[in-house]
């Protein structure tokens, strides 16, 4: 940052909350993953199908302004875009690295919010569910 001369702003102190919002996304989807792999055996061969098609869909080689602010894309397809919970991650960690001309679509990052702590509740509920019978599977 010194060599660059790139002095951070207030921005910055919101990335712990981001960092935490992933945390939860990948906490509730991976307990969710694990209970099911325990389950079906052929499961872990979906896992990388699923992880690339969440790559496409994520704003890793676009931006969500993209999304967001074209006028042929119809706004229900701009919600079912929010519903992947780690657009609002992605948002947030370029909001709150980047600045400038970023923003942080507020319905789509509420909804990825509520998603995030669906993913968790979800994930805790179905892994404890199944953690009664991993020993007779396993």
């Amino acid at each position: 940052m010194l060599y660059y001369h790139y002095t951070p702003d207030f921005k910055m102190l919101m990335l712990p909350l981001f960092l935490l919002l992933a945390f939860v996304t990948s906490i509730g989807t991976g307990l969710y993953i694990a209970a099911l792999n325990v389950k079906y055996r052929d499961f872990r061969y979906v896992i990388p199908f699923i992880v690339q098609f969440g790559l496409y869909v994520s704003p890793i080689a676009f931006s969500s302004n993209d999304i967001y602010n074209s006028t042929r894309i119809p706004q229900i397809v701009k919600y079912l875009y929010s519903l992947n919970p780690m657009v609002g991650v992605i948002d947030g960690f370029r909001w709150c690295i980047l600045g400038g001309n970023t923003s942080i679509y507020l319905p789509g990052f509420l909804m990825s919010i509520a998603i995030s702590i669906l993913f968790l509740f979800i994930g805790v509920w179905y892994f404890r569910k199944m953690e009664k019978s991993f020993a007779d599977v396993i």
